[in-house]
């Protein structure tokens, strides 16, 4: 049975911190879906066609074809655990970066659970260096003007930066 893994987040923008879960995961996987969450009421830096992209593009960089192929990406507007079910996932992907985060992600995987008993979650250590890395504060350094290209892949710093000076 093929092991499928399903990686929600906002993705807006791509992180060195989005990678690094992304890494540990397919270790663990044959197939990843990145479920990038679209709700209506917020307006992301980048469309969801971007996102997808640079999601490609960072990991054809950072892990090669072969690993890139692994790697599918979906939108989601419901609950995540509906859409790890109607992309097959048996396993849903979840990246810590501290104490907050796991007191979070613990109250999320134990209602998950209770909706989904099929599905695990699994928790995966951020390294010690994205573990400071979230994309909320990401876009707020280049808003603000600061350089951002510490925290992201370079595939998504030049678009990053674009977007910025756009005014998007």
């Amino acid at each position: 049975m093929k092991r499928i893994a399903l990686y929600p987040g906002s993705f807006d923008p791509v992180t060195n911190g989005h990678l690094d879960i992304l890494r540990q995961t397919l270790a663990l996987v044959d197939e990843v879906i990145v479920a990038i969450g679209v709700h209506p009421g917020k307006k992301p830096l980048f469309t969801f066609d971007e996102r997808v992209d640079l999601i490609h593009a960072c990991a054809e960089e950072a892990f090669g074809p072969a690993e890139n192929a692994r790697i599918k990406v979906i939108s989601f507007s419901n609950l995540v655990i509906e859409a790890a079910r109607e992309a097959g996932a048996r396993h849903l992907i979840r990246g810590l970066r501290d104490g907050t985060d796991l007191d979070y992600e613990m109250q999320m995987a134990g209602m998950n659970a209770t909706l989904a008993p099929e599905i695990q979650t699994v928790f995966l250590p951020a390294s010690p260096t994205s573990r400071h890395i979230t994309a909320t504060l990401v876009r707020q350094i280049a808003k603000m003007g600061g350089e951002a290209q510490a925290f992201v892949p370079p595939a998504v710093a030049g678009p990053l930066a674009a977007k910025v000076k756009a005014g998007d």
